[in-house]
This record gives C-alpha cells, structure tokens and sequence, in this order.
C-alpha cells in the first residue's frame, strides 16, 4: 500500500503538496476568524435611523446597494435569528478577545514546532478552532457576549500555533531559492481566507433563512475537513515522509544542509534578544499587523456604517481588496526570488524595499480614501490599490524570519508574530473610542494613526533589518558558546571558593 502511494505521489514534489496545505491551514484560520468581523452587523439589533444619525455624518442620506445605485428601501430579512443589544464598545471587546488568547500560546507552539515537528501542534490547533467556530450560535445563545467573548478567547489560544507550526515547517521543506514563493504562498491564505470570509458571509447573510449562525456552520464544517486531510498528506519534515521521490528529498538535503538542521541546541535566548535585525522584523511585524487588523477587524464596519453598503455588497466589497492584496503578493514573490537568484538586488534590500512598498503605499491610500468621503466609486478603489500594495510585505519582511534564522524560525516567528498581534487587541479599543459615532471625521483619525505607525516602523526596518542569516543560527556557536558560559560559571564559583576568608 505504501509502496503504491509512492509510485503514485512521489512524482508530485511533496513541499508544494505542504505549501498548498500550508496555505489552506492559513486560509481556514482567518476565514474562521475575521467572519465575524462582518457578520456581527447582522447579529447586533440595528440603530434606529433618528438615533443612529450624528451631525458629523454626511454619509447619512442614502442606503447603497451598489455603486452608484441609491436604495431608500428598507431591507427586509426573513431570517429569524437573534438580535443582540450590543454597543460600539462591546462590539470592539468581541472583536478583541480572540487575540488575548492568540498571543499568549505562539512562543509554547514556536518552541513545541521546533522539538517535535508542526504537524500536530498545527492541525489540532485548525481542529479545535473549527469546533468552537461550530459551537459560536449555541453558546452566543446562552451566553450573550459574555459567552461569545470567552469562547473567542479560546479560539485565540487554538489560532496561536498556526504561525510559529508553519514557520518550522517552512524552515524544513523550502530550499533558499524558493523562499520568497512558497512563504508568501502559505502566508497568502491570510488574504484569501478573508476575501472567502467576507464574500461568501454577506451571501450567507443575504439567503440564508438561518441567518447568521449559518456563517459559522459552513466555516467550521471546512475547518474540520482540511484537518482530515491535512493528517493524510503532510509531514514534519522530508526524512519521516512516507512517499516523497528520493529525488526530491535529496534536493532538499543537498540545498539545506548548511542552516538548516534537525535537532539544534535549545534557543539562544541571550543572544537573539540583543540581535538588532530581529528588533526591526519585530517593529515592522507591529505596522504590518496594525494596519491589516485594522481593516480586516473594522472595514465592513465602515461599509456598512459609513458608507451605508448593504450586507451583500459590503461582503463583496470588503473581500475585493484582499483578493488583489493576494494577486500582488504572489507576483511579487517570484519578482522577489528572481532578483535575489539574479544578483539584482541583496536579500536585505529586497525584504526592505518589499517592506516599504508595503507600509507607504496602503498608508496613504487609506488616508485618501477617508478623504474621498461620500464618492463611494474613489473610496472602494483607494481603499483597494492601498491594501493590494499592502501584498508586498510577504516577499518582505513576512519572510524574514527564515533569512535570519532556519532553525529557530518556529521561536522567531512565535516572538515576532506574537508580539505583533497585540494589536489586534488595541486596535479594535482604538477604533471603538475614536469612531464611537461611526463618522467619517471619526474615521479619518483612526485612518491616521495607521499611517503614523506604517512610518515609524518601516523607518526602523529600514535602517536596521537584515536578510542574511544569523551567528546565533549556528548549532555549533550556540554549544560553544555554552560550554564556555558554564566553564566560566564553574571558574568564577571555584575563585570564591579558594578565596580566604578575612
């Protein structure tokens, strides 16, 4: 039986079989994640038009169902499910919560990935997600937002391993000259789980006469069918896979052998704090982070409560800018492998400039997007060409991680990621005090302070950030370095020792 499955797969090279399931893992993740961002405007009872109006809000005069059209009637739902008294600010709790669980499990899951493979720590993680995506209706109908905030946190905790499970798997199936494709291809998933999200959401909500704990059932049961066959065809590592071609695994072996290795020494903690390149990944990781968390968690909010776009067409158009942020990631990504392979440009000014494309291009469209105001035609396509360039931060610094360390990349990519998603629990808080009334004005600050953090950050990338590898990666300086530490320990005790006593 084995044997026929190596004649059958063997042909077909295993590490694009893992890129594509490592994108279907990050895929399911957010899918799982950011549907609530649009379907919690159909799960909340919704303001009375005299008191959702406030003087600031010149987008107020009209419902639009699509662009151009101007729809002054109501929109009647034959949906029966429940409706929730929720306020902006519980709202922004909600959407919160699950990063106060998400950061709090990448540096165990970066750690559990290196020592015993990303397997597991990454497919029950999708698994237990999918389970608590299918249980959200029932426990949002006993438990209100209390319940509904408890179960995202765990949600969160599950999520937490995704990153730092694929970045040690990444670091053990990509050879350095495909890097940039296959890392910005699993990464990629982050931005068509959300156009897959946002799109078939506003469907969902717009047919479905289950109405909204539809969303949940469909995005579960797809969680738990990845998780099925993720088990069936991938694998830590090329060594332990049962039915990739000995070609293959030879290639592998012959083009990472130099830094990548299958058991080195416990983290170098010491010197991996003091490194200044992993700083700068870290303060672009945050503007990254900032930004998308920003749109992903709140644009179907503006869609919605600003623009006044129909659930429909604020899926749609809310999903459309991810759909190009996705196309730009992978054409950038082969543009990226070829300038490295080419001599054209250093891996260290590729992953800079990927980075500063990335963070001054959406940065100032989004700003002119809230300066578009009403003219929803220029808002859609500023708020789109603004998120598409945001795609060049995968063969950017999303990447970096495994430049600068292949063997601790499961740890690296636990630190970097896991401090980066603070943001998604202060932006949601931002939003709620800042944007309280959902006006435009409102907004526009919001969509400011964006823009300063994609500055600052990319200023330190720039100047500090790195794309070759690490000392501290090396198993041999990292025991060396121990033996002398604990040499010099023994030393310093045994002076005590032999000194006199006075």
């Amino acid at each position: 039986m084995l044997s026929s499955w190596k004649v059958c797969c063997g042909r077909v090279p295993q590490r694009w079989v893992f890129a594509i399931m490592g994108f279907l893992a990050v895929f399911n993740a957010y899918a799982m994640r950011v549907c609530l961002s649009i379907t919690i405007t159909e799960m909340v009872v919704p303001r009375k038009p005299e008191d959702g109006i406030h003087p600031d809000d010149i987008c107020h005069a009209s419902a639009i169902t699509s662009l151009g059209h101007v729809d002054h009637k109501p929109v009647i739902r034959s949906s029966t499910a429940t409706q929730y008294n929720w306020d902006p600010f519980t709202q922004g709790i909600i959407l919160s919560s699950f990063y106060w669980g998400y950061v709090v499990t990448h540096l165990p899951g970066g750690m559990l990935s290196e020592k015993f493979g990303g397997k597991y720590s990454l497919g029950l993680g999708i698994l237990a997600t999918a389970v608590f995506t299918l249980l959200t209706p029932l426990v949002v109908e006993f438990g209100d937002s209390t319940g509904l905030i408890i179960l995202r946190v765990l949600m969160g905790l599950c999520e937490g391993t995704t990153y730092p499970a694929l970045n040690a798997m990444l670091a053990q199936w990509t050879p350095p000259q495909e890097r940039s494709v296959i890392g910005s291809l699993v990464f990629a998933g982050a931005q068509l789980g959300t156009v897959f999200a946002n799109s078939l959401s506003g469907v969902i909500l717009t047919y479905s006469p289950m109405g909204w704990p539809a969303v949940f059932y469909v995005y579960g049961s797809i969680g738990v069918l990845w998780f099925l066959v993720w088990q069936i065809m991938c694998y830590n590592n090329p060594d332990v896979h049962p039915f990739i071609s000995d070609r293959e695994k030879k290639f592998l072996q012959e083009t990472m052998h130099e830094h990548t290795h299958k058991k080195p020494p416990s983290v170098p903690w010491r010197h991996m704090i003091k490194s200044v390149p992993l700083w700068a990944l870290i303060a672009a990781q945050i503007g990254h982070d900032w930004g998308f968390f920003t749109l992903v968690n709140d644009l179907p909010k503006y869609m919605s409560n600003v623009l006044k776009y129909s659930i429909k067409d604020n899926g749609f158009l809310s999903a459309l800018p991810y759909l190009t942020m996705w196309i730009c990631s992978v054409i950038t990504s082969c543009l990226a492998d070829w300038m490295i392979t080419a001599g054209v440009m250093s891996r260290t000014n590729v992953r800079k400039l990927g980075t500063t494309i990335a963070s001054l291009g959406p940065g100032a469209f989004v700003i002119g997007a809230s300066y578009a105001e009403c003219d929803r035609a220029t808002v859609v396509i500023m708020f789109t060409v603004g998120t598409t360039l945001m795609g060049t931060f995968y063969p950017g610094m999303k990447v970096n991680a495994l430049d600068l360390s292949p063997n601790y990349s499961g740890t690296l990519m636990a630190v970097v990621n896991g401090i980066g998603a603070f943001t998604g629990i202060v932006t949601p808080y931002i939003v709620a005090v800042l944007a309280k009334d959902e006006t435009l004005y409102q907004w526009r600050l919001v969509f400011w302070i964006v823009f300063g953090v994609f500055i600052v950050t990319n200023v330190i990338f720039i100047l500090f950030a790195s794309g070759e590898v690490q000392y501290w990666n090396d198993p041999e300086f990292v025991r060396r370095d121990r033996q002398e530490r604990r040499a010099r320990i023994e030393s310093e005790k045994k002076q005590k020792l032999e000194k006199p006593v006075p």
